[in-house]
This record gives C-alpha cells, structure tokens and sequence, in this order.
C-alpha cells in the first residue's frame, strides 16, 4: 500500500504502525509517532491498523545545541 511517510510517499507491505517501524528499520523506543495528525503512544503502535492513503510521521530526538 502506499503511505506518506516523513512528507515521502513509499509503497510498503505494512499493516499496523509497530511492523511499519520494523519494515523501515527505526528503533521503536526513541521515536514518536503520528498517523494522519493523530499522535499514537508506543504502547498503542502494535493496535495501529494502516491503510492506503494514511500520513505517518516518525520523529526521533536529536541531539545538538
């Protein structure tokens, strides 16, 4: 299906938010995450259902000063 991830479409194979963070290689434990503007905690990410269309974000803290 495909997804807007970051602001870039991509065709993934994907069905929940927790196996997306897997597909893309991202470490699930510094990230926040958001489907279509909706903010989804970590705990929730596995129960996050995707579909065709969907906008994800995937924001990791950096570090600088």
């Amino acid at each position: 299906m495909k997804l807007t991830i970051n602001g870039q479409e991509q065709e993934v194979s994907s069905e929940t938010l927790a196996a997306l963070l897997d597909e893309l290689a991202y470490d699930h434990e510094f990230l926040a995450t958001a489907r279509n503007s909706d903010l989804v905690a970590a705990e929730d990410r596995a129960d996050c259902p995707l579909a065709e269309g969907d906008r994800i974000e995937i924001l990791s803290p950096m570090q600088g000063g």
